[in-house]
């Protein structure tokens, strides 16, 4: 097929100074996007900042040939967020693409996770997401066109210890992807989440917390090692970026749908709701004696929305009334 561009079009990517973000400007410039680098440059804690990364990635994108402008506002407040979307309309005077990029990390086992560990992880990751969205979206509703592309994590999907704040504010990412999906269908605007399997200073960073050592076995040492050997020879954020790319893109077909991509594989996580067991004279006990089927996954189904859910169910009552005429 023909490469896929993004000629005309203006992509704002937040936490692009680094990292994942700085890959996947780097690829949409060089296939035509205009972009917004959005970087505050502060630590993987996020404290402190350095406004200069996100000039420094705008520059060499204008230098190869392409179209950047560099943006240091903070996605953590709504005024930070609508600051971002205002840098794209001053530039280039319209927002077709946001990918969700920027985050943070304060890692702390369950029990020892305080308030002060938790906001400011979500002030980042789940609702630095919406704050820059948000008035992206009303632009894109104007235009009939938008994608939005938001970095959910394995580590809430799956789970990881010591990440309670990020595996919340990463999987609330795909709630919010859900809705604006549904919300975004008639406009021509398409969400997709997606999860990365890659080696950035955020992962270097959860290899050095105290609370890795527990989880790395009797010499934490040389499984680090290991990890961090495996992860920089087969993890290039630069395998993630094309996946990024193609949900950021006009011939993406899909919308409401999280995807994982690491190493040069590219995957779909879905949620899946088994057949069950239905009993409309159901008690706890009914539960606990199934639940070996309530557990089942043999003929799960894929809904679509919680209107579909409700029918399934809607769909078992009928069948049972049936059955007992």
């Amino acid at each position: 097929m023909t490469g896929l561009r993004f000629d005309g079009r203006v992509a704002i990517i937040t936490g692009a100074g680094q990292g994942l973000g700085k890959s996947h400007a780097r690829l949409l410039a060089s296939r035509g996007a205009r972009v917004v680098v959005n970087d505050v440059g502060g630590s993987v804690t996020g404290e402190g900042s350095d406004t200069g990364l996100a000039e420094l990635l705008a520059a060499e994108i204008r230098a190869g040939g392409g179209e950047a402008v560099a943006d240091v506002n903070s996605v953590a407040t709504p005024e930070g967020g609508a600051a971002i979307v205002q840098t794209a309309l001053d530039a280039f005077g319209r927002v077709d693409i946001v990918i969700n990029n920027a985050g943070i990390l304060r890692d702390r086992m369950f029990a020892d996770m305080t308030t002060d560990l938790v906001d400011p992880v979500l002030d980042v990751h789940l609702k630095g997401a919406f704050n820059v969205t948000r008035p992206a979206f009303a632009i894109m509703q104007k235009q009939g066109y938008g994608r939005i592309v938001s970095t959910c994590s394995a580590s809430g999907i799956l789970g990881s210890p010591a990440k309670a704040n990020y595996g919340a504010a990463k999987t609330g990412l795909i709630g919010l992807t859900r809705v604006i999906a549904a919300e975004g269908a008639p406009h021509n605007i398409k969400a997709n989440a997606l999860s990365p399997i890659a080696y950035t200073r955020m992962l270097a960073h959860s290899l050095e917390v105290p609370e890795a050592d527990d989880q790395l076995g009797p010499d934490p040492d040389a499984a680090k090692e290991q990890l961090t050997t495996m992860f920089t020879e087969a993890f290039d954020a630069e395998l993630v970026s094309p996946a990024v790319a193609f949900l950021a893109h006009e011939d993406c077909p899909v919308s409401g749908e999280c995807y994982t991509a690491g190493g040069g594989q590219v995957s779909r996580w879905f949620i899946g709701r088994t057949q069950g067991y239905f009993n409309r004279g159901l008690t706890i006990e009914d539960v606990a004696v199934n639940f070996t089927q309530i557990r089942d996954e043999t003929g799960y189904t894929v809904m679509n929305d919680p209107a579909e859910e409700v029918g399934q169910v809607l769909t078992a009552i009928a069948d049972n009334a049936a059955s007992v005429r």
